[in-house]
């Protein structure tokens, strides 16, 4: 049963402490056996029993404190006997420089080695050294053990800590979530960090989301993911430091909807992000493969990860590329199917330049030089007569598109590719200027001889939306990206590509303009979409940064600093009005006009609206353009830019605008501003 004790300052104390940030409740300071990582002497650099030990760091004296061995994962706090429901915290940092607790989080737990722990508070401001510094907590669990976690290389270095409260078990009515965003907490055990991609942790995960009032908590197994986002040579910005923002693999022990995703699955990914700094490129390239029309778009959400009490920063959870319902659904293969019909499929391969060979029985090389690796069956399933069926029915197919009349419907590859699904996931890769389309592709094969090969889903857009610099600037290109010298392809794939895309263009304009005409797949939509994750990630975007400085740091394959997350959802925004203009003439979009609303007479050039006012993107110099409101009074005219003009409008409301050039070709658009 634990004791409550007053708040004991001598006069010495009170010289280290000019103000107070709010005066506790004397009645409700919690106190219990003091917990925490091994302690260092700082003298020695060695781990210490009885130097800057936990106990130090609530013993009310702010010349003693607590420091732990460890830089990393280092803790503090106290075991209370029994649950309490924690209201306020309060914390006098060590004598260190300010920074070393900002960050920092307070978790709870009701297993002493913190194995359940959830958060309940995490310090967004550097704290004031030789102050208290106190925080309102907002948590109805109650929790028997409580502890304040150091932020990364820190160890910890707390002079005093203090948690207030009252005895209860609570309930998870309203639980802690620092952002809009769903709060993924991960736990290992023994606090073990990830560091293979094959070997897996046991661990244990809990989602906090809708406000803190829904709760999924479930074991789990967790490793590493990837493969550039993997590796620690493509995580080395300019100057030495080395960012482990790391990508996860997911099992959990119960198949579930994630945060209400349509697959009832037990894998699932984090996608770390770690090049992108708008941390939004492949949320809104998923938007435009389902714009597009692709069969399946992975489920992904915006998440805030803490991993062992460390806030991780904004991630993304997202479906396991694999066979199932709600995923890649085509029919699961087993090992006895070994036979014809059953062992026609179904299979999901990977186009994979970075494949490893270390389970050569699942990969195979292409006749014209293309690695493909198998990943479903598994190198655990797939038996020889499988992986003979799968790779000549690949070279097989590949053989049709490298053949003299490749498009011929009767014996051409059409007989063995699905185009459409090709074309389209093409079309997703080239408007997002995605370097990486064909350095990576999923392709299936479901069961059935006549059944083709489809691109069955798009995946990795870090470096799309003009973030790499072995392409920039992308739509200064003449040719499709995929095509261009600099872009990145496995094999023989830039071949393989140009001899389809070659000889549809027909099609690709088809189904460019189905799009854009009849799925909303419009500059206005993408742009607003954008906006829509860039509120939504207003304040995860700034812990994110806090935890990961790298907006004025090159990463991977940047090639321009912009210095504010502002900057970098601009840029972006920019370019995708911009290669929407340039799609279009490359297609040779067919627009579908709607009177007043909708006219294009030879005119190219995007007009929208978005916050700022009416943009008009893609008409160059020398156009003249007239807006007009709702009533048909005159409001504005000028001269477009070179690049993008913005014409402030005074109201919401309805606009009709009119752009004009010297040949008389012109583009009307009615619009609302909002």
């Amino acid at each position: 049963m634990t004791k409550k004790k007053s708040w004991v300052l001598t006069c010495a104390m009170l010289a280290f402490m000019p103000r107070v940030s709010a005066a506790p409740d004397v009645s409700e300071r919690l106190t219990g056996t003091p917990m925490g990582s091994p302690s260092i002497d700082y003298a020695t650099e060695t781990m210490s029993q009885t130097v800057n030990s936990p106990s130090e760091a609530f013993d009310d004296n702010l010349s003693t404190f607590y420091a732990s061995y460890d830089a990393e994962y280092a803790w503090v706090g106290l075991d209370l006997g029994s649950p309490h429901i924690i209201t306020r915290v309060s914390v006098v940092p060590a004598d260190n420089p300010i920074g070393y607790m900002q960050l920092g989080v307070f978790e709870g737990a009701n297993e002493p080695d913190f194995s359940d722990a959830i958060p309940f508070f995490i310090i967004k401001d550097a704290p004031i050294i030789k102050q208290l510094n106190t925080y309102d907590v907002s948590c109805s669990r109650g929790f028997r053990y409580v502890r304040y976690v150091g932020p990364n290389d820190s160890h910890c270095n707390v002079a005093e800590l203090a948690f207030y409260g009252t005895e209860g078990e609570g309930d998870d009515s309203h639980l802690y979530q620092m952002t809009s965003q769903p709060l993924v907490v991960i736990h290992t055990v023994d606090n073990a960090e990830v560091t293979s991609r094959e070997t897996y942790l046991d661990g244990w995960i809990a989602i906090i989301s809708d406000g803190g009032t829904t709760f999924y908590t479930d074991t789990l197994k967790i490793r590493g993911r990837g493969n550039g986002s993997w590796d620690v040579s493509n995580n080395i910005p300019y100057g030495g430091v080395i960012w482990r923002k790391l990508p996860y693999r997911l099992k959990l022990a119960h198949k579930t909807h994630l945060l209400g995703m349509p697959a009832n699955a037990k894998n699932w990914v984090l996608l770390n992000n770690l090049s992108d700094k708008t941390l939004m490129r492949n949320m809104v390239a998923f938007e435009a493969s389902r714009r597009i029309g692709m069969d399946y778009t992975p489920a992904a959400r915006l998440v805030d990860v803490m991993y062992n009490g460390e806030l991780k920063g904004t991630y993304q959870l997202a479906d396991k590329i694999e066979v199932g319902k709600d995923r890649i659904d085509i029919k699961s293969i087993s090992p006895k199917d070994n036979e014809e019909p059953k062992v026609t499929g179904g299979y999901l391969i990977e186009i994979d330049a970075s494949q490893s060979r270390e389970n050569p029985d699942i990969i195979f090389t292409s006749t014209h030089g293309t690695p493909v690796t198998i990943q479903e069956p598994d190198e655990d399933g797939i038996t020889p007569q499988q992986y003979a069926y799968i790779s000549n029915a690949f070279n097989s197919m590949e053989e049709k598109v490298y053949g003299p009349d490749p498009a011929n419907p009767v014996d051409g590859y059409p007989t063995a590719l699905d185009v459409d699904a090709f074309l389209k996931h093409f079309l997703v890769g080239e408007f997002s200027g995605n370097t990486d389309t064909y350095w990576s592709v999923y392709m299936s094969k479901d069961r059935g001889a006549d059944e083709k090969f489809k691109c069955c889903t798009v995946w990795d857009f870090d470096l799309a939306f003009e973030n790499d610099l072995r392409t920039y600037p992308i739509n200064n290109l003449d040719d499709y990206l995929c095509l261009c010298p600099n872009s990145s392809a496995a094999g023989d794939m830039k071949n393989f590509v140009g001899k389809i895309v070659g000889t549809q263009e027909q099609r690709i304009c088809e189904l460019w303009s189905e799009a854009r005409n009849n799925r909303g797949f419009t500059p206005e939509n993408i742009l607003a979409y954008v906006d829509s994750l860039a509120q939504e990630l207003e304040l995860s975007q700034t812990y994110n940064f806090l935890r990961w400085p790298i907006l004025n740091v090159y990463v991977q394959k940047n090639f321009q600093l912009l210095g504010s997350y502002e900057e970098e959802v601009e840029f972006m925004k920019q370019y995708i009005a911009n290669r929407f203009v340039w799609m279009d003439e490359k297609t040779g979009y067919q627009a579908v006009t709607d009177g007043v609303a909708d006219v294009q007479s030879g005119l190219t050039g995007h007009i929208y609206a978005d916050g700022q006012g009416i943009r008009l993107v893609g008409f160059g110099q020398g156009c003249t353009y007239r807006i007009y409101n709702a009533s048909g009074q005159f409001v504005a005219q000028g001269q477009t830019a070179a690049t993008t003009a913005v014409v402030p409008v005074a109201r919401r409301g309805m606009y009709i605008v009119v752009v004009s050039n010297l040949q008389g070709r012109i583009q009307q658009r009615k619009l609302i501003v909002e």
